[in-house]
């Protein structure tokens, strides 16, 4: 019998409580984020050089630790402790932005968090990918990351109102993010069942080379064009000071993070589910075109219908692409190694989101916020151009499905 199509085929529950795991600890941190880069210029006196470091440090920290978090959960055959650990640790560096007076308290929480959501990344992610049918995973990152990215709006938007309700005590706004962290842990803690993995004859490193050996050339491909994307698109605070500097006032500064993940989270849903049968060149390839158009308007206008229509389409082009990537790591990684493959993805784009906010601070320093967005958008380009020369070489082509039960990289899906 025919396996079932993407269209007829049901998310587990646990798909949907692991995308709400994410919305509230989304609202914790953009509680804190919408307003943290204004924080760190206009109250501790940062320079953008320093902002651009602090954030690519803070990001390439995450997505470094998910190497060794992932390859911890195949050893360990384990993802929901990792993942609750991860979330519990970033629950826990909440109140240290709200206590903060000086620059070196706010690096030391931005660094934990960071951690935290590094442990909990690649273990989250794998799970998704244990519990999800083979044949809908790009429905299911999809769901995921659409109800992510609600958090991310929703975040902003109560950071705004509670910003003009308590008169721009940005210390008052930060206290609140506490408590969508902590029902967050609750919600994982109690809401998700790992599935029983199959039983292992004897546990090795999964970090070894011939273990890393069994990743086939299409991931390895999957993480090529996952750094180049993520070298393309630096840290959104860059979004947020570009606006702010052209006159925004501080309170609707987390307009901007609002804008752009309501995009983003309308869009990345639907289109997750329509790479499922889509060629997967074409949607990324698409997926660039409105990364080019933003940096053009926001490297012209920081203000009016320009620049909005800017923020607007970087969250297109999340929506479009950060989905789509995962899927396809899950698709190109043997079953038993998906952790330790999540982990190789993310190390190598946290490396290009350092360099990537580096420069986009130094250059935004030296040159100004045009020469930020230009540089942008030439990496788009590139990045453009790398995607069509390997759909020429079919190297882009969506995965086969196979029958329930099966996968092609061996081991239970």
């Amino acid at each position: 019998m025919p396996s079932p199509t993407p269209a007829h085929t049901k998310l587990p529950a646990a798909i949907w409580v692991l995308g709400f795991v994410s919305l509230l600890m989304d609202v914790s941190s953009e509680l804190i984020h919408s307003l943290l880069p204004v924080f760190m210029v206009s109250v501790l006196g940062a320079s953008m050089l320093t902002v651009g470091l602090i954030e690519g440090a803070a990001e390439a920290t995450a997505l470094i630790v998910k190497v060794f978090a992932g390859a911890l959960s195949d050893w360990w055959g384990k993802r929901k402790p990792l993942a609750l650990m991860g979330y519990s640790l970033g629950a826990l560096t909440k109140p240290m932005f709200a206590l903060a007076t000086g620059m070196g308290m706010v690096v030391a929480a931005r660094m934990i968090d960071r951690v935290g959501k590094g442990i909990r990344g690649t273990p989250r992610d794998a799970l998704v990918a244990d519990i999800a049918p083979p044949e809908a995973r790009g429905a299911a990152f999809g769901l995921r990351q659409s109800l992510d990215t609600v958090g991310a709006f929703l975040g902003p938007l109560l950071a705004m109102l509670l910003m003009l309700l308590w008169a721009n005590d940005i210390r008052a706004v930060f206290w609140a993010a506490v408590v969508p962290a902590a029902l967050c842990v609750a919600l994982l803690a109690w809401g998700v069942q790992e599935p029983e993995r199959a039983p292992q004859e004897r546990r090795t490193n999964p970090i070894r080379r011939d273990n890393l050996r069994r990743l086939p050339t299409a991931f390895w491909s999957v993480v090529a064009l996952g750094a180049v994307f993520t070298l393309a698109r630096f840290s959104e605070a860059f979004l947020v000071l570009r606006l702010q500097q052209d006159g925004l006032p501080l309170a609707f500064t987390p307009l901007v993070l609002i804008a752009m993940n309501l995009v983003y989270a309308l869009g990345a849903y639907p289109l997750g589910k329509l790479s499922d049968g889509m060629d997967h060149g074409k949607l990324l390839a698409w997926g660039l075109v409105p990364l080019v158009a933003a940096d053009a308007l926001l490297a012209w206008s920081g203000q009016g219908p320009a620049a909005w229509l800017g923020v607007a389409l970087w969250g297109l082009h999340m929506a479009a692409t950060q989905g789509l990537l995962a899927a396809m790591a899950a698709h190109t990684a043997p079953a038993d190694l998906r952790g330790t493959a999540y982990g190789m993805f993310n190390l190598v784009c946290g490396v290009a989101m350092l360099a990537a906010s580096a420069l986009a601070g130094l250059l935004w320093d030296q040159l100004g916020a045009r020469a930020t967005f230009s540089a942008g958008m030439v990496l788009a380009l590139l990045a453009l151009g790398g995607v069509l020369v390997l759909m020429a070489r079919g190297a882009l082509a969506p995965p086969r499905h196979h029958a329930p039960g099966t996968h092609p990289g061996g081991g239970a899906p």
